[in-house]
Protein backbone atom coordinates (compact mmCIF):
# COMPACT_ATOMS: atom_id res chain seq x y z
CA UNK A 1 0.00 0.00 0.00
CA UNK A 2 1.47 3.32 -1.08
CA UNK A 3 2.12 6.27 1.23
CA UNK A 4 -0.46 8.41 -0.61
CA UNK A 5 -3.14 5.75 -0.19
CA UNK A 6 -2.47 5.48 3.54
CA UNK A 7 -2.60 9.25 3.96
CA UNK A 8 -5.78 9.39 1.89
CA UNK A 9 -7.47 6.80 4.12
CA UNK A 10 -6.30 8.61 7.23
CA UNK A 11 -7.78 11.80 5.82
CA UNK A 12 -11.08 10.09 5.05
CA UNK A 13 -11.18 8.62 8.55
CA UNK A 14 -10.53 12.02 10.08
CA UNK A 15 -13.25 13.56 7.93
CA UNK A 16 -15.72 10.89 9.05
CA UNK A 17 -14.86 11.56 12.68
CA UNK A 18 -15.36 15.29 12.18
CA UNK A 19 -18.70 14.64 10.44
CA UNK A 20 -19.76 12.33 13.26
CA UNK A 21 -18.85 14.96 15.85
CA UNK A 22 -20.79 17.59 13.91
CA UNK A 23 -23.81 15.29 13.70
CA UNK A 24 -23.63 14.64 17.43
CA UNK A 25 -23.41 18.38 18.10
CA UNK A 26 -26.35 19.01 15.75
CA UNK A 27 -28.39 16.30 17.46
CA UNK A 28 -27.57 17.81 20.85
CA UNK A 29 -28.57 21.29 19.70
CA UNK A 30 -31.84 19.94 18.31
CA UNK A 31 -32.50 17.99 21.52
CA UNK A 32 -31.79 21.00 23.71
CA UNK A 33 -33.93 23.30 21.56
CA UNK A 34 -36.61 20.75 20.67
CA UNK A 35 -39.27 22.49 22.73
CA UNK A 36 -38.49 25.85 21.16
CA UNK A 37 -38.51 24.36 17.66
CA UNK A 38 -41.79 22.60 18.37
CA UNK A 39 -43.35 25.78 19.78
CA UNK A 40 -42.11 27.85 16.85
CA UNK A 41 -43.53 25.39 14.31
CA UNK A 42 -46.81 25.16 16.21
CA UNK A 43 -47.21 28.93 16.42
CA UNK A 44 -46.37 29.39 12.73
CA UNK A 45 -48.92 26.74 11.67
CA UNK A 46 -51.52 27.58 14.33
CA UNK A 47 -53.89 29.32 11.92
CA UNK A 48 -53.67 27.03 8.88
CA UNK A 49 -57.26 26.47 7.64
CA UNK A 50 -57.12 22.69 7.80
CA UNK A 51 -55.99 22.60 11.46
CA UNK A 52 -57.17 25.88 13.01
CA UNK A 53 -60.27 24.47 14.73
CA UNK A 54 -58.33 21.55 16.20
CA UNK A 55 -55.51 23.86 17.31
CA UNK A 56 -57.88 26.27 19.04
CA UNK A 57 -59.37 23.49 21.19
CA UNK A 58 -56.03 21.84 21.97
CA UNK A 59 -53.72 24.84 22.37
CA UNK A 60 -53.84 24.45 26.14
CA UNK A 61 -52.39 20.97 25.78
CA UNK A 62 -49.59 22.02 23.44
CA UNK A 63 -47.91 24.69 25.56
CA UNK A 64 -46.91 25.09 29.20
CA UNK A 65 -49.86 26.12 31.31
CA UNK A 66 -51.24 26.79 34.76
CA UNK A 67 -54.52 25.28 35.87
CA UNK A 68 -57.44 27.41 37.03
CA UNK A 69 -59.01 25.04 39.54
CA UNK A 70 -62.77 24.74 39.81
CA UNK A 71 -64.47 24.32 43.15
CA UNK A 72 -66.57 21.45 44.51
CA UNK A 73 -69.91 23.08 43.77
CA UNK A 74 -70.95 23.49 40.13
CA UNK A 75 -73.57 26.03 39.17
CA UNK A 76 -75.90 24.31 36.74
CA UNK A 77 -77.90 26.31 34.24
CA UNK A 78 -81.51 25.46 33.72
CA UNK A 79 -82.36 24.34 30.20
CA UNK A 80 -85.24 25.33 27.96
CA UNK A 81 -83.87 24.59 24.53
CA UNK A 82 -85.30 26.53 21.61
CA UNK A 83 -84.46 26.86 17.96
CA UNK A 84 -82.40 29.83 16.89
CA UNK A 85 -84.17 32.48 14.83
CA UNK A 86 -83.89 31.74 11.13
CA UNK A 87 -82.74 35.23 10.15
CA UNK A 88 -81.01 38.32 11.47
CA UNK A 89 -80.72 41.88 10.20
CA UNK A 90 -77.39 43.36 9.17
CA UNK A 91 -77.10 46.75 7.51
CA UNK A 92 -80.81 46.63 6.74
CA UNK A 93 -80.61 43.26 4.99
CA UNK A 94 -82.17 40.02 6.20
CA UNK A 95 -79.58 37.25 6.40
CA UNK A 96 -79.59 33.56 7.27
CA UNK A 97 -78.46 32.64 10.78
CA UNK A 98 -77.18 29.17 9.91
CA UNK A 99 -75.18 30.52 6.99
CA UNK A 100 -73.45 33.00 9.28
CA UNK A 101 -72.61 30.27 11.79
CA UNK A 102 -71.09 28.19 9.00
CA UNK A 103 -69.35 31.03 7.16
CA UNK A 104 -67.61 32.27 10.32
CA UNK A 105 -66.37 28.78 11.26
CA UNK A 106 -68.22 28.88 14.58
CA UNK A 107 -67.15 26.05 16.88
CA UNK A 108 -69.57 26.67 19.74
CA UNK A 109 -72.60 28.87 20.43
CA UNK A 110 -74.66 29.19 23.59
CA UNK A 111 -77.52 31.59 24.31
CA UNK A 112 -78.50 32.15 27.94
CA UNK A 113 -81.42 34.15 29.30
CA UNK A 114 -80.96 34.83 32.99
CA UNK A 115 -80.09 31.43 34.40
CA UNK A 116 -81.52 29.37 31.53
CA UNK A 117 -79.80 28.02 28.43
CA UNK A 118 -82.05 28.61 25.44
CA UNK A 119 -79.65 27.30 22.81
CA UNK A 120 -76.38 25.35 22.84
CA UNK A 121 -74.61 23.74 19.91
CA UNK A 122 -71.09 22.78 18.85
CA UNK A 123 -69.52 22.58 15.41
CA UNK A 124 -66.31 21.70 13.56
CA UNK A 125 -65.25 19.00 16.01
CA UNK A 126 -65.83 20.90 19.27
CA UNK A 127 -68.08 19.60 22.02
CA UNK A 128 -69.20 20.59 25.52
CA UNK A 129 -65.89 19.56 27.10
CA UNK A 130 -63.66 21.35 24.55
CA UNK A 131 -61.47 23.92 26.28
CA UNK A 132 -61.36 26.48 23.50
CA UNK A 133 -58.90 29.35 23.70
CA UNK A 134 -60.50 32.69 24.48
CA UNK A 135 -57.79 34.81 22.86
CA UNK A 136 -58.57 38.44 23.77
CA UNK A 137 -61.78 37.57 25.62
CA UNK A 138 -59.21 36.78 28.31
CA UNK A 139 -58.67 40.53 28.71
CA UNK A 140 -62.12 40.98 30.24
CA UNK A 141 -61.35 38.32 32.86
CA UNK A 142 -58.16 40.23 33.71
CA UNK A 143 -60.23 43.39 34.09
CA UNK A 144 -62.48 41.62 36.60
CA UNK A 145 -59.47 40.44 38.60
CA UNK A 146 -58.04 43.96 38.57
CA UNK A 147 -61.26 45.37 40.01
CA UNK A 148 -61.23 42.76 42.75
CA UNK A 149 -57.60 43.53 43.60
CA UNK A 150 -58.44 47.26 43.84
CA UNK A 151 -61.41 46.54 46.11
CA UNK A 152 -59.21 44.40 48.35
CA UNK A 153 -56.68 47.21 48.65
CA UNK A 154 -53.95 45.15 46.96
CA UNK A 155 -53.83 47.83 44.26
CA UNK A 156 -54.19 51.28 45.78
CA UNK A 157 -55.64 53.21 42.86
CA UNK A 158 -55.95 53.12 39.08
CA UNK A 159 -54.63 56.69 39.21
CA UNK A 160 -51.25 55.24 40.21
CA UNK A 161 -48.66 54.71 37.51
CA UNK A 162 -47.62 51.36 36.10
CA UNK A 163 -44.10 51.80 37.36
CA UNK A 164 -45.29 52.34 40.94
CA UNK A 165 -45.85 48.58 40.86
CA UNK A 166 -43.46 47.50 38.09
CA UNK A 167 -40.27 49.58 38.41
CA UNK A 168 -38.57 47.18 35.99
CA UNK A 169 -40.59 48.82 33.20
CA UNK A 170 -39.07 52.26 33.72
CA UNK A 171 -36.89 51.64 30.66
CA UNK A 172 -40.00 51.05 28.52
CA UNK A 173 -42.79 53.23 27.17
CA UNK A 174 -44.86 52.39 30.26
CA UNK A 175 -42.69 54.55 32.51
CA UNK A 176 -45.02 56.84 34.47
CA UNK A 177 -48.16 55.83 32.51
CA UNK A 178 -51.35 55.94 34.55
CA UNK A 179 -52.95 52.52 35.16
CA UNK A 180 -56.37 53.82 34.12
CA UNK A 181 -55.02 54.69 30.68
CA UNK A 182 -53.67 51.15 30.35
CA UNK A 183 -57.06 49.72 31.37
CA UNK A 184 -58.68 51.82 28.64
CA UNK A 185 -56.21 50.87 25.91
CA UNK A 186 -54.96 54.45 25.88
CA UNK A 187 -51.44 53.90 27.15
CA UNK A 188 -49.84 55.81 24.28
CA UNK A 189 -47.59 52.83 23.46
CA UNK A 190 -46.59 52.56 19.81
CA UNK A 191 -47.95 49.17 18.75
CA UNK A 192 -49.07 47.45 15.56
CA UNK A 193 -51.75 44.79 16.18
CA UNK A 194 -52.01 43.66 12.53
CA UNK A 195 -52.10 39.85 12.51
CA UNK A 196 -51.70 39.79 8.73
CA UNK A 197 -48.34 41.61 8.87
CA UNK A 198 -45.46 39.26 9.67
CA UNK A 199 -43.41 42.14 11.07
CA UNK A 200 -46.16 43.65 13.22
CA UNK A 201 -45.63 44.02 16.95
CA UNK A 202 -48.27 41.43 17.79
CA UNK A 203 -46.57 38.86 15.55
CA UNK A 204 -43.17 39.85 16.91
CA UNK A 205 -44.55 39.14 20.37
CA UNK A 206 -45.84 35.80 19.09
CA UNK A 207 -42.32 34.83 18.10
CA UNK A 208 -41.08 35.71 21.59
CA UNK A 209 -43.71 33.32 22.93
CA UNK A 210 -42.86 30.69 20.33
CA UNK A 211 -39.21 30.78 21.38
CA UNK A 212 -40.29 30.51 25.04
CA UNK A 213 -38.96 33.92 25.99
CA UNK A 214 -40.51 35.93 28.88
CA UNK A 215 -43.30 38.35 27.97
CA UNK A 216 -41.75 41.06 30.13
CA UNK A 217 -38.59 40.99 28.00
CA UNK A 218 -40.74 41.90 25.02
CA UNK A 219 -42.65 44.57 26.92
CA UNK A 220 -39.38 46.29 27.82
CA UNK A 221 -38.75 46.85 24.09
CA UNK A 222 -41.96 48.88 23.61
CA UNK A 223 -41.72 52.65 23.16
CA UNK A 224 -44.13 55.56 23.58
CA UNK A 225 -46.00 56.76 20.52
CA UNK A 226 -48.57 59.25 21.82
CA UNK A 227 -49.45 61.11 24.97
CA UNK A 228 -51.25 58.65 27.30
CA UNK A 229 -54.97 59.14 27.77
CA UNK A 230 -55.59 60.80 24.41
CA UNK A 231 -56.00 58.00 21.83
CA UNK A 232 -57.73 54.62 22.02
CA UNK A 233 -55.29 52.22 20.34
CA UNK A 234 -55.66 48.49 20.87
CA UNK A 235 -52.43 47.24 22.45
CA UNK A 236 -52.52 43.64 23.69
CA UNK A 237 -49.46 44.22 25.85
CA UNK A 238 -51.44 46.75 27.88
CA UNK A 239 -53.35 43.79 29.30
CA UNK A 240 -50.15 41.86 29.90
CA UNK A 241 -48.95 44.79 32.00
CA UNK A 242 -52.22 44.72 33.96
CA UNK A 243 -51.68 41.04 34.63
CA UNK A 244 -48.14 41.71 35.82
CA UNK A 245 -49.45 44.36 38.22
CA UNK A 246 -52.06 41.97 39.64
CA UNK A 247 -49.45 39.25 40.16
CA UNK A 248 -47.00 41.65 41.81
CA UNK A 249 -49.62 43.34 44.03
CA UNK A 250 -51.36 40.14 45.19
CA UNK A 251 -48.31 37.88 45.33
CA UNK A 252 -50.35 35.24 43.51
CA UNK A 253 -50.35 33.66 40.09
CA UNK A 254 -53.16 34.97 37.92
CA UNK A 255 -54.50 31.44 37.54
CA UNK A 256 -54.71 30.96 41.31
CA UNK A 257 -56.27 34.39 41.81
CA UNK A 258 -58.85 33.69 39.09
CA UNK A 259 -59.65 30.33 40.70
CA UNK A 260 -60.04 31.82 44.17
CA UNK A 261 -61.94 34.99 43.26
CA UNK A 262 -64.15 33.92 40.32
CA UNK A 263 -63.88 30.30 39.19
CA UNK A 264 -64.79 28.68 42.51
CA UNK A 265 -67.32 31.27 43.79
CA UNK A 266 -69.24 31.23 40.50
CA UNK A 267 -69.29 27.43 40.34
CA UNK A 268 -67.56 26.93 37.01
CA UNK A 269 -68.03 23.38 35.76
CA UNK A 270 -64.51 22.65 34.57
CA UNK A 271 -60.92 23.52 35.35
CA UNK A 272 -59.58 26.08 32.90
CA UNK A 273 -56.10 26.28 31.39
CA UNK A 274 -54.01 29.43 31.24
CA UNK A 275 -50.98 29.41 28.93
CA UNK A 276 -47.74 30.67 30.52
CA UNK A 277 -44.34 31.91 29.38
CA UNK A 278 -40.93 30.58 30.39
CA UNK A 279 -41.11 32.48 33.68
CA UNK A 280 -44.47 30.96 34.56
CA UNK A 281 -46.34 34.21 33.88
CA UNK A 282 -49.77 33.78 32.35
CA UNK A 283 -50.55 35.20 28.93
CA UNK A 284 -52.91 37.82 30.36
CA UNK A 285 -53.57 39.24 26.91
CA UNK A 286 -55.15 36.08 25.49
CA UNK A 287 -54.15 32.70 26.91
CA UNK A 288 -57.20 31.46 28.81
CA UNK A 289 -58.79 28.21 27.63
CA UNK A 290 -62.17 27.10 29.00
CA UNK A 291 -65.38 25.30 28.10
CA UNK A 292 -68.09 27.35 26.43
CA UNK A 293 -70.59 27.24 29.29
CA UNK A 294 -68.00 28.67 31.67
CA UNK A 295 -67.55 31.63 29.31
CA UNK A 296 -71.33 32.02 29.49
CA UNK A 297 -71.23 31.90 33.29
CA UNK A 298 -68.74 34.76 33.28
CA UNK A 299 -71.10 36.67 30.99
CA UNK A 300 -73.97 36.05 33.41
CA UNK A 301 -71.80 37.40 36.24
CA UNK A 302 -71.44 40.70 34.37
CA UNK A 303 -75.07 40.66 33.24
CA UNK A 304 -75.94 40.87 36.94
CA UNK A 305 -73.45 43.63 37.70
CA UNK A 306 -70.83 41.36 39.21
CA UNK A 307 -73.33 39.73 41.58
CA UNK A 308 -73.68 35.95 41.65
CA UNK A 309 -76.89 34.71 43.24
CA UNK A 310 -76.74 37.27 46.02
CA UNK A 311 -72.97 37.43 46.49
CA UNK A 312 -71.00 40.35 45.04
CA UNK A 313 -68.03 38.76 43.27
CA UNK A 314 -66.81 41.72 41.21
CA UNK A 315 -67.50 45.15 42.74
CA UNK A 316 -70.66 46.64 41.24
CA UNK A 317 -69.07 50.06 40.71
CA UNK A 318 -66.14 48.42 38.92
CA UNK A 319 -68.47 46.60 36.54
CA UNK A 320 -70.34 49.82 35.80
CA UNK A 321 -67.13 51.78 35.22
CA UNK A 322 -65.75 48.96 33.07
CA UNK A 323 -68.54 49.29 30.54
CA UNK A 324 -68.95 53.08 30.64
CA UNK A 325 -66.60 55.10 28.38
CA UNK A 326 -65.73 58.28 30.24
CA UNK A 327 -63.69 60.32 27.75
CA UNK A 328 -64.19 61.55 24.20
CA UNK A 329 -61.58 59.22 22.72
CA UNK A 330 -63.39 56.21 24.23
CA UNK A 331 -66.96 56.95 23.11
CA UNK A 332 -68.65 54.72 20.50
CA UNK A 333 -68.74 56.20 17.02
CA UNK A 334 -66.32 57.35 14.36
CA UNK A 335 -63.64 59.63 15.80
CA UNK A 336 -60.13 60.77 15.03
CA UNK A 337 -58.87 59.68 18.44
CA UNK A 338 -59.34 55.93 18.08
CA UNK A 339 -58.55 53.09 15.71
CA UNK A 340 -62.08 51.66 16.04
CA UNK A 341 -65.61 53.01 15.95
CA UNK A 342 -66.53 50.90 18.97
CA UNK A 343 -66.36 52.39 22.43
CA UNK A 344 -64.04 51.08 25.10
CA UNK A 345 -64.11 50.72 28.88
CA UNK A 346 -61.87 48.71 31.17
CA UNK A 347 -61.02 45.92 28.71
CA UNK A 348 -64.62 45.70 27.48
CA UNK A 349 -66.04 46.84 24.13
CA UNK A 350 -69.15 48.99 23.79
CA UNK A 351 -70.68 48.68 20.30
CA UNK A 352 -71.94 51.72 18.47
CA UNK A 353 -75.69 52.38 18.44
CA UNK A 354 -76.52 50.06 21.30
CA UNK A 355 -78.79 50.22 24.28
CA UNK A 356 -76.46 49.23 27.06
CA UNK A 357 -75.02 46.09 25.46
CA UNK A 358 -71.31 45.32 25.73
CA UNK A 359 -68.84 42.64 24.66
CA UNK A 360 -65.63 40.78 25.23
CA UNK A 361 -64.02 40.12 21.85
CA UNK A 362 -61.22 37.79 20.79
CA UNK A 363 -59.53 37.31 17.43
CA UNK A 364 -60.86 34.73 14.98
CA UNK A 365 -64.41 35.06 16.31
CA UNK A 366 -64.37 34.53 20.08
CA UNK A 367 -66.96 36.60 21.93
CA UNK A 368 -69.08 37.05 25.01
CA UNK A 369 -72.01 39.35 24.21
CA UNK A 370 -74.15 40.77 27.01
CA UNK A 371 -77.49 42.55 26.59
CA UNK A 372 -78.92 43.69 29.95
CA UNK A 373 -82.02 45.02 28.20
CA UNK A 374 -82.85 41.59 26.80
CA UNK A 375 -81.43 39.70 29.82
CA UNK A 376 -79.34 37.71 27.33
CA UNK A 377 -75.76 36.40 27.29
CA UNK A 378 -74.29 34.87 24.13
CA UNK A 379 -70.95 33.09 24.19
CA UNK A 380 -69.28 32.00 20.97
CA UNK A 381 -66.05 30.28 20.04
CA UNK A 382 -64.85 30.17 16.46
CA UNK A 383 -61.90 29.45 14.20
CA UNK A 384 -62.59 31.87 11.36
CA UNK A 385 -59.84 31.09 8.87
CA UNK A 386 -60.41 34.27 6.83
CA UNK A 387 -59.97 36.51 9.83
CA UNK A 388 -56.78 38.19 8.64
CA UNK A 389 -58.53 39.50 5.52
CA UNK A 390 -62.11 39.97 6.75
CA UNK A 391 -61.85 40.53 10.50
CA UNK A 392 -63.54 43.93 10.56
CA UNK A 393 -66.47 42.88 8.40
CA UNK A 394 -66.96 39.71 10.48
CA UNK A 395 -66.77 41.43 13.86
CA UNK A 396 -69.26 44.17 12.98
CA UNK A 397 -71.66 41.67 11.41
CA UNK A 398 -71.29 39.56 14.55
CA UNK A 399 -72.67 42.48 16.56
CA UNK A 400 -75.73 42.57 14.30
CA UNK A 401 -76.02 38.79 14.63
CA UNK A 402 -75.84 38.86 18.43
CA UNK A 403 -78.20 41.80 18.79
CA UNK A 404 -80.78 40.21 16.55
CA UNK A 405 -80.67 36.89 18.41
CA UNK A 406 -80.82 38.65 21.78
CA UNK A 407 -83.81 40.72 20.75
CA UNK A 408 -85.71 37.81 19.24
CA UNK A 409 -84.96 35.19 21.90
CA UNK A 410 -85.19 37.65 24.75
CA UNK A 411 -88.61 38.80 23.62
CA UNK A 412 -90.03 35.33 23.05
CA UNK A 413 -89.08 33.80 26.35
Amino acid sequence: MGENTVEKKKGQGKAKKILLVLLIILAAVIAINYERLFRLHHVITMFEPEVIAENFRSVGEDFDENIVMKGPDEYKFRRDIKKLPETYLSKGKEKNVQNFIKDTDTTGLVVVKGDTILFEEYYNGNNEVSKAIAWSVTKSFVSALFGIAVAEGKIKSIEDSVTDYLPELKESGYNGVRIKDVLQMSSGIAFDEDYADFNSDINRMGRYFALNLPFDDFIKTLKPGRKPGTFNLYVSMDTQVLGMIIAKATGEKLSDYLSEKIWKPVGMESDAIWIIDSDGMEAAFGGLCAVLRDYARFGRLYLDGGNWNGKQIVPEDWVKDSITPDAAHLMPGKRDTADSSMGYGYQWWIPEGGEGDFMAIGVYGQAIYISPKDNIVIARTAAYDEYDEKWEEMEFESIDFFRSIAKQMGAKN
